[in-house]
């Protein structure tokens, strides 16, 4: 499985649509991958249940007091 590719999605975000930190860290996948869509950048096909709950095993969400 490859690494999910943060240097092309901050590129995206800061350099193509000018977002602010706080925006892109705000923004969901699906808004993610939108934004690439629009863009001509999205060459994948959507992610099945099955890599998306591998990736939930592997990265759970945490809660911080």
């Amino acid at each position: 499985m490859t690494s999910f590719p943060w240097s092309d999605a901050m590129a995206l975000a800061f350099g193509h649509y000018r977002l602010s930190p706080s925006e892109f860290w705000a923004l969901t996948p699906r808004e993610l991958l939108a934004l690439a869509e629009a863009a001509g950048w999205a060459t994948e096909t959507a992610m099945t249940r099955q890599v998306f709950d591998d990736l939930m095993t592997r990265y759970p969400d945490e809660i911080h007091d």
